[in-house]
């Protein structure tokens, strides 16, 4: 009789993080979360079948626990607040941001969160292929901007470097020493009204 199993999604979604966010996307394996849990390789497979199932157990564990039911507002708030929600959940793990879009048909708490924001796209109007390009430039702006946040964020040396490059371009180094300034959460939420500007056109 085999041994009954005694890891729980939880646990193996936990691990999974613990290697993306020590090591990179690149790095994920079912021998380096096997190692992670202290375990041997051959054993993982008793709880998942590769490692497409690993990262689809991560981005389920980030984003089951998000609400997806919109604030009493105008449409444009309820959309922000909705997206702010997925940032929050997911921006301490950029790792894993990538793979939320490679297994966006498989997690619930992702199919909840994106009909919630269609339902409120379409109560203000937007059907068919505008709809389609609405929710598809909302994805695109969070995915992005949370990659940017970690990899190149404006408090970065990246930033500072462009900031004393004024003598041959001058207004990319006044930009950077002003994008210095900005607080991430800032960034992010003027950033996202500037594509809901976009959507607020007839």
């Amino acid at each position: 009789m085999p041994r009954p199993k005694s890891l729980t999604p939880s646990a193996l979604a936990s691990a999974t993080l613990a290697v993306l966010d020590r090591e990179g996307l690149a790095a994920l394996s079912m021998r380096a979360v096997a190692a992670e849990l202290g375990m041997g390789t051959m054993s993982l497979y008793r709880y998942v079948a590769d490692r497409d199932g690993l990262e689809a157990l991560v981005v389920e564990h980030l984003l089951s626990g998000v609400d997806t039911v919109p604030p009493r507002a105008l449409w444009d708030k309820q959309v922000a607040v909705l997206v702010e929600r997925v940032r929050a959940a997911v921006s301490a793990h950029p790792e894993a941001v990538p793979l939320t879009m490679a297994h966006r048909h498989r997690s619930p708490g992702l199919l909840r969160w994106s009909e919630s924001v269609l339902a409120v796209l379409t109560a203000a109007g937007f059907t068919g292929e505008q709809r389609v390009v609405a929710m598809r430039a909302l994805l695109s702006y969070l995915i992005g901007a949370i990659g940017l946040e970690h990899r190149g964020p404006l408090s970065g040396v990246g930033t500072d470097a462009m900031a004393t490059m004024g003598e041959q371009y001058p207004l990319l180094a006044e930009t950077a020493a002003t994008a210095r300034a900005i607080p991430p959460d800032v960034e992010f939420r003027q950033g996202l009204d500037v594509v809901l500007s976009g959507l607020r056109r007839p």
